[in-house]
């Protein structure tokens, strides 16, 4: 097996949920009742084999070391690899300007020389909001025997004019990248959509970083691969299970509801030899009283429910009261949500109080969003 270094942005597409990253980065927000959306990421690197992992911060990334503490949930407390947190330039001439990164390729030329120390021969990089089950083994193999300089692992998927979020990438017939683009809003159809899971060789990235701090390149797809398609090696590994990509608050409700059906669940929690780790937390079980009712949900530990749950998330610590009405929501950790209060369509983040008789709807495309520590 090849050596592997892991490298993953926890906080490149922060803007796109700002509702939930006011507090916390893109890869520390909960996700599907018990998990933070880097837990998937994390896992796949593990079942893959890679035991040498980076987290790229860049702000707010005090409850990201919380979730991952020493790595020992994911396998990775390690004396020798093991995960690290890279705060942003961590080098004394990384930026000369004081500024935060914003792209893949700003990130990770300020850690060149993380990169520079590490020993494995290829390195995958990869975002944290990326939920799916992938097995990295069969992307790296790929890239191996096609001797590729970079392979981009890519999902055919339906595109709407309105996704504005997602790369389209084109390749001819071998798999060989022809153009990468941004969508435009104008066309629609099949398309092969970069997942932002790269891998190449950690000598080669080197060189990248070098030439983009030598000629000011600041985007990894429109200035390493756009720029050299003619010259270079690009390739694509297609993916063809669940994926899903969270670009907006609407993304992330909708990727939760998939939760509900068994074939997205199995397609992410129901892989063999590949499980999804978290953060183990010792909670006691939830407990149903007399009168209340459940269909259709996902309920983690340690709640208490009185009422109705219908189609819906909750994480662990929430309390519903009686006659109260939860359908088609989110509901985050210690939540509580007082007695013949009705809620659909809503997400609420942590430790959101609910008062008795409260009345709050949103829609599937808009849902109804309450901040953090909120009193309603």
């Amino acid at each position: 097996m090849a050596s592997v270094v892991g490298i993953i942005f926890s906080n490149i597409h922060d803007h796109n949920v700002s509702e939930l990253t006011r507090r916390r980065t893109m890869a520390s927000v909960p996700f599907g009742c018990r998990y933070r959306l880097i837990d998937f990421t994390l896992s796949n690197v593990v079942n893959s084999g890679i035991t040498h992992v980076g987290v790229v911060t860049h702000y707010n990334y005090q409850s990201l070391m919380d979730h991952i503490g020493t790595g020992k949930d994911w396998d990775l407390a390690r004396r020798s690899g093991g995960i690290k947190i890279l705060p942003p330039y961590i080098t004394a001439f990384a930026n000369a300007q004081n500024s935060l990164y914003n792209t893949r390729l700003e990130a990770v030329k300020s850690m060149l020389e993380f990169v520079s120390c590490c020993t494995e021969e290829y390195v995958l990089l990869s975002d944290c909001d990326v939920v799916c089950n992938i097995d990295f083994n069969e992307l790296i193999n790929a890239h191996i025997s096609s001797g590729a300089d970079i392979t981009m692992a890519v999902k055919r998927m339906y595109i709407t004019p309105d996704v504005k979020n997602y790369e389209v990438v084109e390749s001819d017939a071998d798999g060989r990248i022809t153009d990468v683009s941004e969508c435009n809003g104008i066309v629609s159809g099949y398309c092969d959509v970069n997942l932002n899971i790269m891998v190449m060789r950690r000598k080669y990235l080197e060189n990248v970083i070098l030439d983009a701090s030598a000629h000011g390149y600041s985007s990894f797809t429109k200035d390493v691969i756009g720029r050299n398609l003619e010259t270079s090696d690009f390739r694509v590994y297609r993916y063809d299970s669940y994926f899903a990509s969270i670009n907006s608050l609407t993304d992330y409700y909708m990727c939760n509801m998939d939760l509900l059906s068994s074939s997205a669940r199995d397609s992410l929690f129901n892989v063999k030899n590949r499980p999804i780790y978290t953060k183990i937390r010792n909670s006691s079980p939830t407990v149903y009283e007399e009168g209340s009712n459940v269909r259709n949900s996902l309920i983690a530990d340690g709640c208490i429910i009185h009422g109705t749950v219908e189609n819906s998330i909750l994480f662990r610590g929430v309390k519903v009261g009686k006659n109260t009405v939860i359908k088609n929501s989110i509901i985050m950790q210690d939540t509580l949500i007082g007695e013949n209060a009705s809620l659909n369509c809503v997400i609420t983040d942590k430790d959101v109080v609910i008062r008795d008789g409260r009345v709050l709807s949103g829609h599937e495309t808009r849902p109804f969003f309450i901040d953090k520590l909120t009193v309603v």
